[in-house]
């Protein structure tokens, strides 16, 4: 497959010799911290789960969120620095729902027994390149539709929204579209100082009971259990590399990104390591918060899009240094502003996804058939749609006998 020219721009010399405070705007850092609420604001509530079923106590419940946010921060911004692309990461939404119904009864050192166990085969196969050479065979018109597929819904609930309050979205909406054609380096800014407005004027923002209290971590001793290493250390990795990591990785290469697939995934792995024993239970690439850093919103530049990576690992950092507080704090927005937010963020790249999907005509059926799926959300063998679309689009393409482009 021949390289883009976003990807050809990446790596140009004048945009080697510019530095982070060159490149760095208003749009990007606003995208970075929209990608932070968007990640923070759509699962939080998991991570609460899931380290109750651990028989976790108040303080490690802070532990983890510390942890995760600590780790989410750190190799966003090192990630995204280095590599001068917007690389998020995150941590496991599916796998704390795993955990969450297969935590119940385990010992807490054993459960972190098995994060270590799945950390370390998350960083093996970023270190052998297992991982790289799987995410090359992928043709670009199915990593668009996966793309398209895994953030269609969030378009969708910017308008579902609207049955909930029609007030609130309504004039993010009509913001939206006026400062797409007056302002439209600042367009999310705008829509966010809105929404955050008219949710002050009807009374639905409320900040009362949150208070600034930094979390402190605490450090659990693993123990390694044999049943609990196969029967909660390897479905966290697979879950973690099947529906976090490839369409992670998937998102930054259909949005024009040239990433190198094998390090990312060993520094996700290595970092998850190192933050386990006090609840880091898996740290991944990023899709869909990624995907908000990505578009035309973060910056009109794609080769400076990478600061609103950096703005979001800020983001994370503060995130997890004041853990559970800074948690109260977004739950406070009302969720049609969150569901209307993250929409409009991402217009740009549902369409840039769309777009490339359907390009290619000896493709498109199979494209199709993957945007679909992974639209549908499904869940099979307890392993998520934006796998299995993946796996159908490219048997569509075995079985019709066509050869992608390299």
């Amino acid at each position: 497959m021949s390289q883009p020219p976003l990807a050809q721009q990446h790596h140009s010399p004048a945009t080697a010799r510019r530095s982070l405070w060159q490149d760095i705007s208003l749009s990007s850092i606003t995208a970075g911290l929209v990608a932070v609420l968007v990640g923070y604001g759509s699962s939080a509530v998991i991570i609460f789960q899931a380290a109750e079923a651990a028989g976790a106590s108040e303080a490690q419940i802070g532990s983890w969120l510390w942890a995760l946010g600590i780790g989410m921060g750190l190799t966003s911004l090192g990630l995204s620095l280095r590599y001068r692309m917007p690389v998020l990461t995150a941590w496991s939404t599916p796998g704390a729902a795993l955990l969450a119904t297969s935590l119940p009864g385990v010992p807490m050192e054993q459960a972190i027994g098995a994060f270590l166990f799945s950390a370390a085969l998350i960083t093996l196969c970023g270190v052998t390149g297992l991982f790289g050479a799987l995410v090359k065979r992928i043709p670009a018109s199915l990593a668009a539709a996966l793309l398209a597929g895994v953030l269609l819904r969030f378009g969708m609930d910017a308008f579902v929204a609207l049955e909930q309050q029609w007030l609130l979205p309504l004039a993010m909406l009509v913001t939206y579209a006026l400062s797409r054609r007056l302002i439209p380096r600042y367009a999310i800014v705008a829509v966010l100082l809105i929404g955050v407005g008219v949710s002050v004027g009807q009374g639905q923002l409320s900040l009362a009971g949150v208070r600034l209290v930094p979390t402190v971590p605490v450090f659990t001793a693993p123990e390694f259990a044999l049943s609990a290493l196969i029967g909660i250390g390897i479905p966290l990795f697979v879950v973690t590399m099947a529906t976090q990591n490839l369409p992670g990785i998937t998102v930054l290469r259909a949005a024009g990104y040239p990433a190198p697939s094998s390090p990312l995934i060993g520094w996700t792995g290595a970092a998850t390591l190192v933050l386990a024993p006090f609840g880091g239970y898996a740290l991944n690439l990023a899709a869909i918060s990624a995907a908000v850093c990505m578009g035309r919103d973060a910056h009109e530049d794609p080769a400076r899009r990478y600061t609103a990576g950096v703005a979001a690992g800020v983001g994370y950092l503060v995130m997890g240094i004041f853990g559970a507080t800074v948690t109260a704090l977004f739950a406070a927005f009302p969720a049609a502003l969150i569901m209307a937010l993250a929409g409009l963020a991402l217009l740009g790249t549902i369409g840039n996804g769309l777009a490339g999907a359907v390009e290619d005509a000896s493709q498109r059926d199979a494209a199709v058939v993957t945007f679909l799926f992974t639209a549908s959300g499904v869940t099979l063998l307890g392993i998520g749609a934006a796998f299995w679309g993946l796996v159908a689009g490219m048997a569509m393409l075995a079985i019709g006998g066509v050869r992608h482009r390299r």
